[in-house]
């Protein structure tokens, strides 16, 4: 074998090297996605099922809301129903924000800046979600009360009694474990991200 054959073999070798390269890093990449997806799937199949039964919460108000017969039932209704429409809506924009970032169209850097953005506004999200949830604790009350048994509960003060604090202790645990098992998944999603980096 000559010299000449020799840069041939080689170069065709190192064609082929590049090739498979490509190739590696390109499944990588599109086992990152996968890996990733799932794992915001975790936040996402919990937070739209969640949304559907808000709305379901709020179609049931909407269809009911004469019954509602004070002001401040009907203000308490209002309260609930803007609660249950906006709070979905912003929670499932931040996890958008989060699933739309393309690992393999930037690069890492980028990547894992666009993911930060939608992590941090996720945050806010659940944040805001958590102390609207005391808020529509307290209105929810008096407007299933109404729809369910036709009954005043304002004026009831028993209820109050009970309800109150083993509502807010009740919600606070179940909140604050949501919570934390959402900053997991989140930062699960950021650990594959950083994979890449490394």
């Amino acid at each position: 074998m000559d010299l000449e054959e020799m840069k041939n073999t080689w170069g065709e070798m190192s064609t082929e090297i590049d090739k498979q390269k490509k190739l590696t890093d390109k499944l990588i990449m599109m086992m990152t996605q996968q890996k990733y997806t799932k794992t915001l799937r975790r936040i996402s199949i919990p937070e739209t099922i969640g949304t559907v039964i808000c709305y379901i919460v709020v179609l049931l108000i909407l269809f009911n809301f004469k019954k509602l017969d004070t002001w401040y039932l009907q203000l308490s209704g209002v309260i609930s129903i803007a609660i249950l429409i906006i709070l979905p809506i912003l929670s499932l924009r931040s996890i958008k924000k989060m699933n739309t970032v393309n690992i393999s169209k930037n690069n890492i850097k980028q990547t894992l800046i666009d993911f930060n953005k939608g992590k941090q506004q996720f945050k806010n999200v659940q944040k805001l979600g958590f102390y609207m949830s005391f808020i529509i604790l307290i209105v929810s009350l008096p407007v299933a009360g109404k729809l369910l048994n036709n009954k005043d509960l304002f004026l009831e003060n028993k209820i109050w009694m009970w309800y109150i604090p083993f509502g807010v202790i009740g919600l606070y645990l179940f909140a604050k474990w949501m919570f934390k098992y959402y900053m997991n998944s989140t930062s699960e999603a950021e650990n594959i991200l950083k994979e890449l980096d490394n």
